[in-house]
């Protein structure tokens, strides 16, 4: 008799679509117009006081000490040991928010080991 193994139904899948999706495009959003953007950079170190900037700055300081990629590879870890779609979700999205802006090397690794733990059994709760 084999375990079933860890796989989202459909309704599950559509919502770590959303759960990615919306990741990568906050991350994209951040990256291309308010990080990169030299004007508006300026601006923020100016003293301009509006929520992206308060987003600007909190990203830069959590991508300049790796918290997405910290924070994906372990949540990702705990996935592979004790698979949950709650886990998965939150890997993925910290995973998207990494590698978009710039903690590729664990954020890669964190999706690698969330593509193997589709091979896991799942747990006796699930």
């Amino acid at each position: 008799m084999q375990q079933r193994l860890f796989q989202p139904t459909a309704r599950q899948a559509n919502w770590l679509i959303v759960v990615g999706f919306v990741s990568v495009g906050y991350a994209l959003y951040l990256r291309y117009l308010a990080i990169e953007m030299p004007g508006f950079a300026l601006s923020c170190h100016a003293g301009l006081d509006t929520w992206l900037c308060l987003a600007r700055k909190t990203a830069t300081t959590l991508f300049q000490n790796s918290v997405f990629g910290v924070v994906a590879l372990a949540v990702a870890m705990l996935n592979l040991v004790r698979p949950s779609i709650v886990l998965f979700a939150v890997a993925l999205a910290f995973a998207g928010l990494g590698i978009v802006l710039y903690n590729v090397t664990l954020s890669a690794f964190a999706v690698a080991l969330l593509i193997l733990s589709l091979a896991r059994p799942a747990s006796a709760a699930a």
